[in-house]
């Protein structure tokens, strides 16, 4: 099974340790991205995994693709052209003391990219699932037209489709996120989504859920993921559950729908004291991902996908260096943290 994801990859400059941006006289220097930590973790799982975007021919652009192929990810639909790279400023958090991202990506080289710079038939030649997520049409009025291409040139070669609906409020309004993606919407097959996402995108608001207090509600996350079915024809839809007692501990689960058995399953939840919780999102999709092309059973897979986020919390950097094994072996001891020698 091969697996596309399309996005952008960005530099990451980020304060050493928990310091604050520019305490200190430097910044650690990494490579990131939604999409690009998908791609990233599913190579690590053992799939087939191809990462596509538009980046600068420059020792900056192919340092970013090395970075990539180090995981095994296969690079060789990227393009290249004119634009700079993006890239975004990171203070971790720590305590009552919120982490802050700044984003720096106008003019960046995928979000300048045009039409007819992408030949979906050769894209998609042997690709079996496409993924990408809410913030490409973000980015640029031409990156929303690119996806929309990319979705229909995609459901007519019978590629499954997943999407993280991805809400950066830095990058868009509310207001034209849902023009935009509700009709990227129709397209999908797995939409994965948290309680910020599944509102300011769609208009769909879990009953009596309060995300600033972390109360959890599963008939209502439970209800949220029958609306995204039930409006755009999803086969799944997977929720990550967020409790944030604070910026250094989280309470961490995730529920999976099945809409075609009409039943959602939740999966354990880990107080997880964090390292690095950029990209744990990313890293649940891509256990969601992994565990429906492996076949697993539902319960299974939001299950492996939640441990598998879980640890990223604990790696600094935004991919995932874990494998599927390391994700089982969690699973199996429950997390005591006991040195496997």
């Amino acid at each position: 099974m091969n697996v596309l994801s399309f996005g952008e990859i960005l530099l990451r400059l980020s304060a050493p340790g928990y310091n604050r941006l520019f305490q200190k006289d430097s910044l650690d220097a990494t490579f990131c991205g939604g999409e690009a930590n998908v791609a990233v973790s599913l190579s690590n799982f053992g799939i087939n995994s191809y990462f596509l975007t538009k980046l600068p021919n420059s020792d900056v652009g192919r340092a970013a693709v090395n970075s990539l192929r180090y995981f095994g990810v296969d690079t060789s639909k990227i393009i290249y052209g004119n634009g700079r790279m993006g890239l975004y400023y990171l203070e971790k958090g720590a305590s009552q003391r919120p982490s802050k991202v700044i984003y720096d990506r106008e003019y960046s080289a995928v979000a300048l990219a045009d039409l007819d710079e992408f030949n979906w038939d050769e894209i998609f030649d042997g690709i079996d699932w496409f993924h990408w997520t809410g913030i490409n049409p973000a980015l640029s009025d031409n990156l929303a037209q690119i996806c929309l291409e990319a979705c229909k040139a995609a459901k007519a070669k019978n590629i499954t489709v997943s999407c993280d609906l991805n809400y950066r409020k830095k990058l868009w309004s509310s207001e034209k996120a849902r023009e935009v993606m509700t009709a990227l919407m129709p397209y999908v097959d797995v939409c994965i989504a948290n309680e910020e996402d599944a509102e300011k995108v769609l208009g769909i608001k879990a009953p009596d859920n309060d995300v600033e207090s972390g109360k959890l509600n599963h008939s209502g996350y439970e209800f949220v993921a029958k609306e995204i079915c039930g409006r755009y024809g999803c086969g799944y839809a997977a929720v990550t559950l967020r409790e944030s007692y604070s910026a250094s501990r989280n309470g961490w689960s995730a529920m999976l729908y099945d809409s075609n058995e009409n039943k959602a399953y939740f999966s354990n939840k880990y107080d997880i004291q964090i390292i690095d919780r950029v990209g744990g999102g990313d890293s649940f999709t891509a256990g969601i991902i992994y565990s429906l092309i492996t076949g697993k059973g539902n319960q299974e897979a939001v299950e492996f996908a939640a441990a598998a986020s879980c640890l990223k919390h604990t790696i600094e950097g935004d991919f995932n260096r874990t494998s599927a094994e390391d994700v089982e072996n969690l699973l199996k001891s429950g997390g005591n943290g006991r040195v496997l020698r």
